[in-house]
């Protein structure tokens, strides 16, 4: 693994949160600068203080801190970073907390409808399925897309049948509903497309990944389909570059291929991870009226996690096992 020098530079201004080029995870002078090795968001939004009790905030932090260690455990025994990802956020598609496999939000027909993506910075190669009601792990269904077939992405009924075949587990769409949900539905709170979960992830041979699953948007209808399971939108991973996982309003992350921009702004214009996510974020996303974060990590362990809104579930773990987790500005 890279070793980074040791200082550290922390930008938290315009709800940036970002440990630049040349920085380290160290807590003090005497240890060794460790590289991050896994950063995740649990998705980004109207996220305020006043409305966050300790104890829904303690819960989040949990279940943040236990998908990053079941990420961490894979990277620490010589997985590979796409094994990492999914290791990851399958405890957050089966935590109620967030907008992605259990606790997904509601369509306009009061289903569930899932998204997923998986990108692999070594090979290139990617996995997606689209508008899935019944296949319990999103994330696995994208990996085996990836994995076990000739396509990209696969949607609806025809990702179900695929997925049967692959052995994933089928549960019935009420498995995914929760009280909290329904009533998010009756009252209209759209603001809840904010509640993808992603990954990105950095393994020992160096090799990058990335993923990403969500619930949609509260509402949605016509078999609406967001950024997240969007190859060069939710969802990119190349080893020279950086890995990327977005999320917010879907919309707009496709229009501007978010992941990729961020992406190539590093291999054309040799911008820093940085200068690329902020730009993006901050810039081309914001200015054309779009909401959402991401975050990034590129192959010296550094990881950036830019977004517009009031807040965005975060973390990342280093090489030791150190934790960061953040929810707000």
């Amino acid at each position: 693994m890279l070793q980074l020098p040791t200082c550290v530079h922390v930008f938290l201004g315009l709800g940036l949160l970002f440990l630049g080029t040349g920085c380290s995870m160290t807590s003090g002078a005497s240890e060794s600068p460790v590289p991050v090795v896994l950063a995740i968001h649990g998705g980004a939004g109207t996220l305020l203080r006043e409305d966050m009790t300790p104890d829904k905030e303690a819960a989040y932090r949990a279940a943040l801190e236990e998908a990053l260690r079941a990420g961490h455990a894979v990277i620490t025994k010589g997985g590979s970073a796409m094994d990492a990802v999914t290791a990851t956020i399958r405890p957050m598609e089966e935590s109620a907390l967030f907008n992605a496999g259990k606790g997904a939000v509601l369509t306009h027909d009061e289903r569930c409808e899932l998204d997923a993506s998986v990108m692999d910075g070594g090979t290139g190669l990617a996995g997606a399925v689209a508008g899935v009601s019944t296949v319990r792990s999103p994330i696995l269904a994208a990996r085996a897309v990836m994995d076990h077939s000739e396509h990209v992405m696969l949607s609806g009924a025809g990702a179900e049948a695929f997925a049967t075949d692959q052995g994933l587990e089928i549960v019935p769409n009420s498995f995914f509903q929760t009280d909290r949900r329904r009533e998010q539905l009756r009252q209209s709170i759209a603001d809840e497309k904010h509640g993808t979960v992603g990954c990105v992830a950095l393994d020992a041979a160096g090799h990058l990944a990335a993923g990403t699953s969500t619930g949609g948007m509260t509402n949605k209808r016509w078999g609406r389909i967001g950024d997240s399971p969007v190859v060069g939108a939710g969802v990119w991973a190349e080893d020279e570059t950086c890995a990327i996982s977005s999320t917010g309003w879907g919309e707009f992350f496709i229009r501007g291929a978010v992941a990729h921009d961020v992406a190539a702004r590093m291999r054309y214009g040799g911008e820093s991870l940085w200068d690329a996510s902020r730009a993006v974020i901050l810039g081309t996303l914001t200015d054309k009226g779009g909401t959402g974060g991401l975050i990034a990590l590129d192959r010296e362990g550094n990881v950036s996690a830019p977004f517009n809104t009031a807040g965005m579930y975060r973390g990342w773990i280093d090489a030791a096992g150190n934790v960061t987790i953040h929810i707000f500005r």
